[in-house]
């Protein structure tokens, strides 16, 4: 009975925006504690894996990327609940790998537990020092590769680069790519901004080859479609 209840102001809430844009209303007005409410539920309607809602699940399109590199997500508590985060799905298709929640209240995660000298660590951030991370860059390393992905909203992903004093010393690495995405599932914060899975397929693509670049953003690519489609459909 409750679930259903959920579920019903869900619908309730598409409704509302379905009639808002049969009335051409430009701007509807939702209060923060009903779009937190929604998204909430949301979550648990979607799918635990993929994270989109069962009519779009694209579980078995997900890769089993078996590799050297380490990938540590650094993600904002916020992106938890959001159908359009991309770096949880990464995850998914790299068994090596790890998460750290941030912006816990009362609870700043220590980044120095993710150090292991088997690894050379880099943190994926376009600062003013960044490196572009490129394949003769990548040649000059002898160890295997962690990279430290921050993910979230632009300022979240700021925050881990300026305020965590144990990645001080850690090098920062950048992706330089050509062209602009014509969709997406934010705005980016600059003209040739990406998603964090997207960031880390062309990392991944540097360090492992274009064979498990081309992977992740085949599953990019069909989380875009997927959302996009049902998105619209939803506005109809």
């Amino acid at each position: 009975m409750a679930f259903n209840y959920l579920k019903l102001l869900v619908f309730f809430g598409v409704y509302v925006r379905k009639v808002s844009n049969c009335l051409n209303v430009r701007q509807l007005v939702v209060s923060p504690f009903m779009k937190n409410l929604e998204e909430k539920i949301l979550a648990q309607l979607r799918c635990g894996t993929c994270f989109l809602l069962p009519e779009v699940c694209l579980c078995s399109l997900i890769p089993n990327l078996n590799l050297s590199t380490k990938v540590s997500l650094i993600i904002h508590k916020l992106e938890m609940n959001r159908s359009s985060n991309t770096g949880r799905l990464a995850l998914k298709a790299l068994p090596n790998s790890a998460m750290i929640i941030r912006g816990l209240k009362n609870d700043t995660p220590d980044l120095s537990q993710l150090f292991d000298d088997e690894y050379e660590t880099l943190l994926l951030y376009p600062s003013d020092d960044s490196i572009e991370l490129t394949e003769d860059f990548v040649k000059g390393i002898k160890k295997k590769i962690q990279l430290i992905v921050p993910d979230g909203n632009w300022g979240q992903a700021r925050k881990v680069h300026t305020r965590h004093k144990e990645l001080a010393n850690i090098k920062r690495v950048m992706i330089q790519r050509k062209g602009i995405d014509r969709q997406y599932l934010r705005k980016p914060h600059a003209e040739n901004g990406m998603s964090t899975l997207q960031a880390i397929a062309y990392a991944l693509g540097m360090i492992e080859g274009e064979a498990v670049q081309d992977q992740l953003l085949k599953l990019y690519n069909e989380k875009l479609t997927r959302t996009l489609r049902h998105y619209r459909r939803g506005q109809k």
